[in-house]
């Protein structure tokens, strides 16, 4: 039986969140489900995985966390420690979409998301990463999209996010490598969530009226897309999979989608690309994964 676990989760009120969060505990892993305002805006999301959790005797605790607010992760992060004793696995998944052309997204549309979908990764990440430091090992695992590898147009700036994403959970990846700590990534196709129902839409007007028939391109690639039928379990079930994979096995990224649309021989490609730089810098040993040392412990 794999290792009973410590799972910390953002944005768990719905969608993939809610999913992980459950399937992780009816395998018998230790669930702390954040959300933004489970009092009052997420009251009946909170009160559904409460119930649920009585129901069938799941380890699902709900806690208040806004990965857009520092003092908040900090307080979650601190209320789980306090509460379990350490934390296994953090899951980096909140976030939301914004569809529309690229200059028609006002530069505050713009901010808004990356501080969700970017920068709500950066405080969860800091925040968790004294924690597994201090226990010797842990998982940073990072829901980016296959939109983190391709540009879909008339998506730009989420296509931008999740860019991010990809990028600072590699840079963690290499860097946290000689602690025992992995940070990897995984990268779901379109799958039918609520977070459809949540996507934001560029607000400047005027300026996509000028595109003529290009103005047309986020609405038609958004009905192609909230089309779909996949199940959202799928990314739950790899999710899971990952999670119980042993310490130094997991590999970086991991694909989970319908179709692959050249998602893996971009990530073949990069992963050969991405050896050959840390030789050239000399970096392969210091990048390679090891248990953690006590050098250098908080």
């Amino acid at each position: 039986m794999p290792e009973k676990l410590v799972v910390l989760i953002s944005g768990a009120s719905t969608g993939f969140g809610r999913l992980i969060a459950e399937t992780l505990a009816r395998h018998g892993h230790t669930v702390f489900a954040t959300m933004r305002d489970p009092a009052v805006r997420n009251a009946a999301n909170a009160s559904e995985l409460r119930v649920l959790a009585g129901k069938e005797s799941l380890a699902i605790n709900v806690l208040e966390m806004d990965v857009t607010d520092e003092a908040s992760v900090e307080r979650a992060v601190h209320d789980c420690v306090n509460k379990a004793g350490r934390i296994d696995a953090a899951i980096n998944n909140a976030g939301y979409g914004v569809k529309g052309l690229a200059e028609a997204t006002t530069v505050e549309q713009a901010r808004r998301l990356m501080d969700t979908n970017f920068f709500g990764c950066v405080r969860v990440d800091r925040a968790v990463l004294p924690v597994m430091r201090r226990q010797r090992g842990g998982l940073l695992l990072h829901v980016t999209s296959g939109a983190g590898r391709v540009v879909v147009p008339g998506f730009g700036f989420y296509c931008a996010s999740k860019f991010a994403v990809e990028a600072l959970a590699e840079a963690y990846h290499y860097e946290l490598a000689g602690q025992g700590i992995e940070s990897c990534l995984i990268e779901p196709g379109a799958y039918q969530t609520a977070v459809f129902g949540n996507m934001v839409t560029a607000a400047d007007h005027p300026r996509t009226e000028t595109y003529g028939v290009a103005a047309q391109i986020p609405d038609k690639v958004n009905a192609i897309l909230s089309n779909t039928t996949a199940n959202a379990q799928e990314v739950a079930d790899a999710v899971l999979e990952i999670v119980e994979t042993p310490a130094g096995k997991r590999q970086l990224r991991y694909r989970v989608s319908p179709t692959n649309m050249g998602l893996d021989e971009i990530n073949g490609v990069c992963a050969q690309v991405q050896a050959r730089v840390l030789e050239a810098f000399g970096l392969t040993a210091e990048t390679r994964f090891a248990q953690w040392s006590a050098a250098g412990a908080d």
